[in-house]
């Protein structure tokens, strides 16, 4: 089994790859004075022979230039498209992926270092998002599941003018279609400064293995671009449900894909939103199609297995065609 060592304590956002890396190789942390004010961020730094390989797992802010400077290859979550910021020669994307529960995992990699590392406060505090997910599985399909409850329940981000009024399209659609039985909502700002969206807010704020729960049954699930851009934690989580997806064209680059019309269903507009909420209540097959299509996707494509085999084979490993 190969051998990783890391370099850095990431915090909670890189847990799917944690969880994926401990599982295809030994992993083990060595303390690193050079990469030590990288702890308890979203960056993960690994050797592996004598290579160094970063996992950035950050909004789409350009990339860490000293970390860039000395790895080997260099994966981000968020490389935006047609962005001279990211346009690197060892800078590569990764597949959609989400936060799970792996604090077990941490407390057995890190033991002691982790306090000594972090300190109290804020190894509870990422220990408490940690728990708060899902722990990993790969979930069956269930293509049957057809009715008409659809949720979505999404932040109110306030520089996000347009992804704000794409979340306020779908929600409006969804209540006002006389088939659809809504829940959820835009969730209200703790400052009370909700962006004219009065009309669309939800009950509450969901805890995260609610909406998990809550989205696995819904019809549909809905994808836009979040802040700066960047891609949605819930589109791998989709994936992995075999929910079937509807989504705004992707501002991120992936290494491939998703097929629209076989693996997710794509929409240039928020305007064909009303209409296709028509079309699909009427096409079951088609939903069942996509919900597979884009279950076999995940598996392909997004387990936390075959990601970290990926990035420590890159290049031999590189999910550049759909034939491997």
């Amino acid at each position: 089994m190969e051998k990783i060592d890391l370099l850095n304590i990431p915090n909670y956002f890189s847990s799917y790859y944690l969880y994926g890396l401990n599982e295809v190789a030994k992993v083990r942390y060595c303390p690193n004075t050079e990469f030590r004010k990288w702890n308890g961020t979203p960056l993960l730094i690994l050797r592996v022979d004598k290579k160094i390989i970063i996992i950035d797992n950050r909004d789409p802010n350009g990339v860490q230039k000293d970390l860039y400077s000395v790895a080997t290859s260099y994966f981000a979550t968020n490389k935006l498209k047609d962005n001279p910021n990211y346009n690197l020669l060892k800078l590569k994307a990764l597949f959609p992926h989400y936060p799970i529960n792996f604090s077990l995992g941490y407390l057995k990699i890190f033991r002691k270092h982790l306090f000594k590392e972090l300190g109290k406060e804020k190894v509870m505090k990422d220990f408490y998002a940690q728990v708060k997910r899902p722990n990993y599985q790969n979930y069956s399909v269930n293509p049957e599941n057809f009715s008409n409850y659809i949720f979505f329940s999404g932040s109110i981000w306030k520089k996000e003018e347009v992804a704000n009024k794409q979340r306020a399209v779908f929600i409006k659609a969804c209540k006002e279609n006389e088939q659809i039985d809504f829940e959820g909502g835009l969730i209200p700002r703790t400052d009370g400064d909700n962006r004219n969206l009065e009309d669309v807010l939800g009950p509450k704020r969901y805890t995260s293995k609610n909406f998990h729960k809550k989205s696995s049954s819904s019809l549909i699930n809905f994808n836009n671009p979040a802040v700066l851009g960047a891609i949605s934690w819930r589109v791998g989580e989709f994936f992995n449900l075999s929910s079937f997806v509807l989504s705004l064209p992707f501002m991120v680059d992936l290494p491939v894909y998703p097929l629209h019309g076989k693996e997710i269903h794509m929409i240039k507009s928020v305007d064909e939103i009303e209409d296709f909420l028509n079309y699909l209540l009427k096409n079951p097959h088609y939903h069942r199609q996509i919900k597979i299509g884009g279950k076999n996707f995940f598996n392909k494509f997004c387990d936390p297995k075959i990601q970290a085999l990926r990035i420590l084979k890159y290049p031999k490993y590189e999910a550049d065609s759909r034939e491997i």
